[in-house]
Formats: C-alpha cells, structure tokens, sequence
C-alpha cells in the first residue's frame, strides 16, 4: 500500500458510516480479507434494517396498496396519474419550451437532463404542478425511506441501436448501490416494448439468503473487476443468475403515457435493449441520502432557497469538472428543444 494510500486511511474508514459504494476507489470497502470476515454483508444488513425503520416513520406518505406493492415488488406504479387536461399542458409545455440542457452519452445511447428548479418550473405550471405534487414527490420519499428534497429532471432518453458505438452499459441489470434507494419516472408518452423500456426484477429490492450469498462473493473480487461500474459498487447481474437467485421474470415497463412508476433501485434493473431508435420522455426524480442515519427528515437540502436546487448545483458542478479537464460525463447541450436530436 502507498504511503498516500495510508494516510487516507481514517477518511476510508469513516467513509464506512456512509453511502459510499466503490470496491475499487476505497481500500476498506474493496478489502477480499475484511469482506470474508463480513464486512460488506453487514453493511448491506443494517442499512436495509435501518431503512426499514425510517420507512415506519413515513408510512403516512403512501396508502396501503401503494406500500403493499412496494414491499412484494420494489416497485409502484400508478397508470393514468393525470387528467387529460393536465397531461395536454405538460405535453404543450416540453413541446413548445426551450430548455437549458445536459447530455450523457453511454454507449449508442444519450441521456439528456435538464433540470427543473424553482425559476424554470415558475413559468411552467403544470410542469411545476407534478414535480411538487403529493403523487410524485411521497412515492420517491417512501421507497427511499427519506423525506428528503429529490433531485428532478426532465428526462430525455434517445438510443440508436443501429449507430456503431458500443452497447449502452444501462442495459445490464444492476442495482445502483448497496442500500434502499428511488427513482421514478413520469412517461409524458406511450413507451413500446420495442424502444427499450425500463425494466425491473420484482422482489430484487430485499435480501433474500441467496442475494447477501450473492453480494459476498462479489465483494471478494469486485476491486479488481473489468467492468468499472461493478468494480465502483454498482454491482452488475449475470442473466444467467436471475433464477439462480430465485427471482421472478422481469417486468418490463411498456406502458401508456401517463404512467408514474416509482422504483428501489437497489433491485435489479435496467433499460431494455432497444429495437429501433427511439426517443424516450419523461420527469425523472432521485432520492439517496446516507443509509445509516436513524432519522427519516432533518434534510437541510429541504431549506428554503436550497429546496428544489439539486439538479442545478449537479450540473454546475459538470460544468466545472468540464472546464477543468476538457470533459464531465455530463456536457452542457445548449438551450434547446427537449427532443433535438444530440451535437455528437
């Protein structure tokens, strides 16, 4: 080991206490010695009893049936969520509004954010009406187990399976990291199930004997893994290891527009492969916090002139990241039309 390597020690270890996932970047949590005595398994353990507790505390967020499917699914899904009115004016406003924009390329696939704080949202009523309403912000706040201020996006999907780049990395199933956490997606149109729809394995969200055997013997060897999402804790599924871990067959998400579905993506999931190119809209929200905490509020993200700014402050944060070295994972698009075809 480095010498640097040993005087960051404590900040490894006190990265234990948190969300920190990456086999490869933090010695500790990658250590083959201290994870076959259990290390990570206990992690993973305690974080989903913790979350457990902390989701009591919210269960007036949810009615029943809602917290039902989450518990036997990992997931949520309410069809229909609007009126025809209110879908016809978020549908006008995406259309016809020229937005300040992100792209993220992975593969034949780019992935457009722009975020929606307060002073875009304040021109946008209905746009504003859904990211604040009780339907999309209390199912992101439940699976996650935090009353927390989510990260939101207008979300732009466009895969083109017939480019020459290589596969889009989103279309292995994965789970985003070792403890409960949410995204949802609202689907301003119909997604067919030829156009590479979410898709999720129910039940994947929980620990079943088989999945923490599964989790330790990827902990041993996932530092030194080739694939640097599996090896940075964003543990890839083999397909082959679906029914082995006794799970059900996926569900994969082609569903009318005007559908809300809310996901644990510490379940297996992934974006279906893509049979022709497609172009996928919807509102995207995020909620993570750290996973140790026994409370389930106290979020100073949910401040006054802090609340609703996450999106913002991320991409600023590219912004930096791109001038410094030339380029960020997410690259400014300009002021554009949600769906305009990407520069490159």
């Amino acid at each position: 080991m480095r010498a640097a390597e040993i005087l960051k020690m404590p900040y490894y270890a006190a990265a234990l206490a948190t969300g920190a996932k990456s086999f490869r970047d933090n010695p500790i949590i990658g250590s083959r010695r201290l994870n076959e005595a259990g290390l990570h398994v206990r992690r993973i353990k305690l974080a989903e009893k913790l979350a457990d507790f902390r989701r009591r505390q919210l269960k007036h967020l949810l009615p029943e049936e809602d917290r039902i499917a989450y518990e036997r699914d990992g997931f949520i899904a309410k069809p229909g969520l609007l009126t025809d009115d209110e879908l016809a004016g978020i549908r006008q406003e995406v259309e016809t509004t020229r937005f300040h924009a992100w792209d993220m390329r992975q593969g034949n696939a780019v992935t457009r954010f722009i975020p929606l704080p307060p002073n875009v949202l304040k021109d946008l009523p209905f746009l504003k009406a859904l990211v604040w309403s009780k339907s999309f912000q209390n199912g992101l706040r439940y699976l996650a187990s935090t009353n927390g201020d989510p990260l939101v996006y207008l979300h732009i999907v466009m895969t083109d399976p017939d480019s020459k780049k290589r596969a889009d990395p989103q279309t292995a199933f994965h789970s985003d990291t070792f403890h409960q956490t949410a995204k949802s997606w609202f689907f301003l149109y119909d997604i067919d199930d030829a156009e590479g729809p979410f898709t999720y394995i129910p039940g994947s969200h929980r620990l079943t004997k088989e999945r923490l055997n599964w989790e330790r013997e990827q902990s041993l060897v996932a530092a030194h893994a080739t694939n640097r999402h599996h090896a940075g804790g964003s543990l890839r599924l083999e397909g082959s290891n679906v029914e082995q871990l006794g799970y059900r067959q996926p569900v994969r998400f082609a569903v009318p527009g005007n559908t809300l579905v809310v996901a644990d993506t510490h379940g297996f999931h992934a974006r279906a492969s893509s049979d022709r190119p497609s172009v996928r809209v919807g509102i995207y929200g995020s909620l993570r916090r750290n996973p140790f905490l026994p409370w389930a509020g106290l979020d100073p993200l949910n401040l006054p002139g802090i609340r609703g700014q996450q999106a913002r402050l991320f991409v600023a944060m590219k912004d930096r990241e791109a001038r410094k070295n030339g380029r960020a994972s997410h690259m400014y698009a300009g002021k554009v039309l949600p769906t305009e075809p990407p520069a490159s």
